[in-house]
């Protein structure tokens, strides 16, 4: 890739910045993986309904998938809603034909969330202890060579900084709602109390503390100015 491709002067935090906000998809993309999410809590919380629950957060995210077709605009962010919600159903059905309470198949609603924080911290974790961290990928994406960005120190301290910043939401999820989730499943605590409660950290510790660490992440990227060495 030419100087001209990677932009001149253009520095790795710019880099980041910019393959960031492309995969958060700004401010819409944040709203439509949000708010399916939001509507399935809000219904299972008042309704205790959780076909319904589900069944509206479904309908949801296919309306804002409509608009988009219609808008000819990126249907990313809902495919990605949709794909969330998909797999929470599969885990509830699964639950359901072992002969599960719907009690149960709430609780197994949240289990595939906490598989994926917890496999992505690892992955995250693994790749930051190896001198491989996952944000330099993310910059060889731009600059044309997906692993050069390796061979500067400089770049590499920086992209283990991001990364472990981008894992920290992840930990944390795990660390606060596994323990309610092991609880409900097993009896030791109550119930309605657990599942209340992890719909209401899903909604509180996604957006809000993904943000918070990015915000932490750009706070790290406008400290420095670390040149991308692009290739020619």
């Amino acid at each position: 890739m030419s100087d001209h491709q990677v932009g001149a002067g253009a520095t790795v935090e710019e880099v980041v910045r910019g393959q960031l906000a492309k995969a958060l998809g700004g401010r819409r993309g944040m709203v439509e993986a949000a708010v399916p999410t939001i509507v399935f809590t809000a219904l299972w919380l008042t309704t205790r309904e959780l076909q319904l629950a589900l069944g509206v957060s479904v309908g949801v995210a296919v309306l804002l998938l409509v608009v988009r077709l219609v808008q000819r605009s990126t249907v990313q962010f809902v495919v990605n809603a949709l794909f969330g919600i998909g797999i929470g159903w599969f885990f509830v059905r699964l639950a359901a034909s072992r002969g599960g309470s719907e009690d149960e198949q709430a609780l197994a609603y949240f289990l595939p969330g906490l598989l994926y924080n917890g496999g992505y911290a690892v992955v995250m974790a693994v790749t930051c202890l190896i001198g491989w961290p996952l944000v330099g990928f993310m910059v060889g994406s731009v600059t044309g060579e997906v692993t050069e960005w390796h061979q500067d120190k400089q770049v590499v301290r920086l992209c283990t900084t991001l990364t472990w910043l981008l894992a920290l939401p992840c930990v944390v999820r795990v660390v606060v709602q596994a323990p309610l989730w092991l609880g409900g499943w097993s009896g030791s605590i109550d119930t309605d109390f657990a599942i209340a409660a992890l719909g209401i950290l899903k909604i509180a510790l996604g957006w809000p503390l993904q943000l918070a660490a990015l915000a932490a992440m750009l706070w790290v990227l406008g400290r420095n100015r670390t040149p991308v060495q692009a290739t020619v």
